[in-house]
């Protein structure tokens, strides 16, 4: 791999429109610290740029839904983000926003040098347009049937119910979700960049120079080169945005997928005045950190623009993640489904660490994976607690006891010692490794092993029984033990930066490189440590019973709010309905009919006749357990025949959000044959 003289870290933008949840940080915002922190730890010049996407239809909605102007929702937002992020201890070196001057001017003047270039192609296309409100819609502001589920809330780009993607002629009954209304189709101009003429140099940036990328990335990106690129619009119809930079393009903006990206640019350009460096020296080498649903703009139509600009350099890695779910559910902001990281650091004051863990041991690295919360618990109590505090503590209070704090000199050592010294330097080297390929669970594992090694080690050194009969012995068990424990405050900063802030005060040990990592000597004799506490502590049931009980809560009101009643049907006379005989009846037999799997036969009494009738319900009732209960019947339905057999009447039945089948019965005993009014 080229040696390069600096790295620039970028980390895929959340839009500003909702707090950050566990499968932001999982997917992109964990990951991208691990590594930055290790860069530092490196000695590398290294920038990590983020910041808040403040343009795009999802802005917009939600400032719609609250009755407020889009900056009132970007300004809550960002500042909620901004402090979580600082709270959890992701060290962007800059939290930029795109509704700042800078941006507006940068991804002007891209679009503008691509514009002057004749990177664009002009298209006048057919867009629906609500004439109540006097406005194009966006996607995301069309609603109607999904044409392969039948879900009637689709919008006009995706169905969240089945998951497929649509565009807005797909829809079945389309309507605005502005005003209500059924929208018309509109002409309206719009600028294109043309990935198809683009497509070329693609396939070989790509799939020829960059067959090192992960699999899921590289492979995503094959998928959409052998499907053949089309043009796409870099513009929209919309009163919140950049305005596009030519005339006679009153009311548009740029699209927010070309001026998110730009983002990072015009972030780096308010950090510093040495920006260019960064961005235009090809010994920089760029990574963006992303989730799976951004890989096709960072591999594809981010670094087209890039390259149509032609100074700007290329990314260099994309180490994209899947999705984590919650609880076995997909998470969802709009169904409140999910962990929020600024409610989770009220919950759990000084445990970013723990769930920093979490989130890296369980992460999305290659496939679509679960967080819960006794998987938290377990990962705490388990492994924090057990594993890496048990050693930590057992090492330091011992050290303290035998010596007071002050470390002792190492004497002979012994094969065991020597294997242990050893495991200590290879570790490092396979850590390394790990977090150079982007494979940051590997690295944790490896990690935590260090500190199994150092359990190991004093489980069979046994120093609490040795000190008795030879003290000397104990010196060089507990000299190897404090060196494994320094050791752990390196690797482990990456992932865990408050507990190892909190261990280097300890043991009085700051400014350590990577490169220090493996060694043997890290603390001289003679060093005094400081008398430790409890690493972490234990999380306990009602804890994690609390943060379950709250998502039930959720997931019962999103229950609740799904349940819709069906639409009205058209209006009848008093005269039709007058003409329905709706009477009591009680079912004599039940049986269900051969060879069908909804169907019983019901004989029935109806206060004027014994009489059959074959009702779909045998999914929801056992025939046995419905003979002698009363029910609703239209006695006087024209008969049919069923399979063969004449069905004389029609039993009513209510049928709830899930489609179970319930029958409609008397609150009291009736006779039979007692009309329903």
């Amino acid at each position: 791999m080229k040696n390069f003289k600096r790295y620039l870290i970028t980390s895929a933008l959340p839009y500003a429109n909702g707090p950050i949840h566990i499968g932001h940080l999982a997917g992109v915002y964990v990951p991208s610290d691990i590594y930055t922190r290790y860069l530092r730890m490196k000695g590398v010049d290294v920038i990590s740029i983020c910041g808040s996407d403040e343009h795009g239809v999802p802005i917009t909605m939600k400032a719609r839904k609250e009755g407020v102007p889009p900056h009132v929702i970007v300004d809550r937002y960002h500042a909620i983000n901004k402090k979580a992020f600082e709270d959890f201890g992701i060290s962007f070196d800059i939290y930029s926003r795109t509704s700042n001057k800078v941006h507006y001017d940068t991804a002007s003047e891209i679009f503008r040098t691509l514009y002057d270039k004749g990177e664009f192609t002009e298209k006048s296309t057919d867009q629906y347009y609500d004439e109540e409100a006097g406005c194009f819609l966006a996607d995301r502001y069309i609603t109607g049937t999904c044409p392969h589920c039948g879900n009637e809330n689709a919008y006009g780009d995706q169905c969240e119910k089945c998951g497929t993607s649509l565009s807005p002629n797909d829809l079945i009954n389309p309507h605005s979700t502005v005003s209500g209304s059924k929208p018309v189709l509109k002409e309206t101009l719009h600028w294109y960049l043309p990935l198809d003429k683009y497509e070329p140099w693609l396939r070989k940036w790509i799939l020829d120079d960059h067959k090192e990328w992960k699999t899921n990335v590289y492979g995503q990106c094959k998928s959409w080169l052998d499907q053949g690129l089309q043009p796409r619009a870099v513009s929209r119809d919309l009163d919140w945005g950049i305005p596009v930079p030519v005339e006679g393009a009153e009311g548009k903006v740029l699209y927010v997928w070309f001026d998110a990206p730009i983002g990072y640019i015009s972030a780096t350009k308010e950090l510093t005045p040495d920006w260019e460096k960064y961005w235009k020296d090809k010994d920089t080498r760029m990574i963006h950190f992303i989730g799976k649903d951004n890989i096709v703009f960072h591999c594809i139509i981010f670094p087209a623009i890039l390259n149509a600009e032609g100074s700007f350099i290329l990314p260099d890695n994309v180490p994209a993640n899947e999705f984590l779910n919650l609880e076995n559910d997909k998470i969802s902001t709009s169904r409140n489904w999910a962990v929020w990281l600024h409610e989770y650091l009220e919950d759990f004051p000084g445990k970013q660490d723990v769930l920093r863990y979490t989130l890296c041991a369980n992460a999305p690295e290659t496939k679509d994976n679960d967080f819960t919360w006794k998987d938290f618990q377990a990962r705490n109590n388990n492994e924090l607690v057990a594993i890496l505090g048990n050693f930590v503590n057992r090492t330091l209070v011992l050290t303290n006891n035998y010596y007071g704090g002050e470390v002792p000199k190492r004497g002979v050592t012994d094969q065991n010692d020597n294997n242990t010294l050893n495991e200590i330097a290879r570790l490092k080297e396979t850590i390394e490794a790990s977090i150079e390929a982007f494979r940051f669970r590997e690295a944790l594992k490896e990690a935590m092993n260090l500190a199994r090694l150092g359990n190991k080690y004093l489980a069979d050194a046994e120093p609490w029984k040795v000190i008795k009969t030879d003290p000397e012995r104990v010196k060089t068990i507990m000299n190897i033990s404090l060196q494994i424990t320094a050791n752990l405050t390196i690797v482990f900063e990456p992932f865990l930066p408050f507990s190892m802030e909190k261990l280097c005060g300890w043991i009085n040990l700051r400014g350590m490189k990577w490169n220090n990592a493996g060694s043997s000597d890290l603390l001289e004799p003679g060093h005094l440590i400081n008398k430790p506490e409890l690493l972490f502590d234990k999380i306990e049931d009602q804890e994690i019973n609390t943060q379950i009980e709250k998502l039930l809560l959720t997931k019962r009101a999103n229950e609740a709010a799904e349940a819709r009643v069906a639409p009205a049907k058209a209006p009848v006379t008093f005269d039709d309905f007058s003409r329905m005989d709706i009477r009591t009846a009680t079912i004599l037999e039940a049986e269900k009919v051969p060879k069908t799997t909804k169907l019983l036969k019901l004989k029935i009494d109806t206060g004027l006749d014994i009489r059959t009738i074959v009702s779909g319900i045998a999914e929801h009732y056992e025939p046995e357990k419905i003979i002698g209960k009363q029910i609703s019947i239209i006695a006087n339905l024209e008969p049919r025949k069923i399979k063969g057999i004449e069905s004389q009447g029609m039993i009513l039945m209510a049928e709830d959000k899930d489609g179970k089948l319930v029958m409609v019965t008397p609150s009291e005993k009736v006779s039979n044959g007692s009309t329903i009014k």
